[in-house]
């Protein structure tokens, strides 16, 4: 005798919005907020935000290019050759800067002709350059001069805000105790917020009932476990 079908959860696309008006601000990330508000009365022309996985960093980011009508590029494709080009609104985002996985003669470059052009670049990495290894003594140099803005965890209230957007951009409506539920067992990060989501809108999909608290109980557990 044959078993039923098992139903499968589709991987759709769900958008993210990165408009300013869908940016969830707190303690964590006031800082860079405000030096993104504040361009272009910047510290310097070039700037560097700092922080985990999922923080944030993409969405502030997005903000300023749109403000700004800045091209945005990933470090570990940037060269020499398309230096010139990058710069040519006058405005960059290099987003992602890890340790020796990036060109460092480009960057070095780009540096120089933006400060020369007066143009102004927004750059992102997780961790903090003070603890990089660079080939290039001189680019070292040059970016630990970078003021920097670092942005944290986030707190107890921002994170169940976050988690309550993250349904809502999925239109899946939940009540307060799933929310308080996850936001005691899940990891104080983005990252944690849209993996969990995700995990959990699949899980009710496939076994087609409500995304409740009782089902988040079944997938991540009893609360005391």
């Amino acid at each position: 005798m044959r078993s039923a079908p098992r139903q499968l959860a589709l991987a759709l696309e769900h958008s993210e919005s990165f408009a300013r008006e869908d940016f969830l601000s707190g303690a964590c990330n006031a800082a860079a907020l405000a030096l993104i508000e504040a361009w272009p009365h910047w510290p310097g022309n070039i700037v560097v935000l700092t922080g985990p996985e999922g923080c944030g960093k993409s969405h502030l980011a997005a903000i300023w290019a749109n403000i700004a009508g800045a091209r945005t590029i990933a470090a570990r494709v940037l060269d020499r050759l398309i230096v010139p080009s990058a710069l040519a609104t006058g405005a960059l985002v290099i987003e992602d800067l890890v340790p020796q996985d990036f060109d460092e003669r480009a960057l070095f470059h780009l540096l120089n002709l933006a400060r020369e052009e007066d143009a102004f670049v927004l750059m992102s990495a997780r961790t903090a350059p003070a603890g990089w290894t660079f080939a290039i003594p001189d680019l070292a140099s040059r970016v630990m001069a970078i003021p920097q803005v670092a942005l944290s965890a986030p707190d107890d209230v921002l994170l169940r805000a976050v988690l309550v957007k993250s349904f809502t951009d999925r239109q899946i409506a939940v009540d307060e105790s799933l929310i308080v539920y996850l936001s005691r067992r899940i990891e104080r990060s983005f990252a944690a917020v849209r993996a969990i989501v995700a995990r959990l809108d699949e899980e009710a999909m496939r076994r087609k009932r409500p995304l409740t608290r009782a089902l988040a109980v079944e997938v991540l557990g009893s609360p005391s476990a």
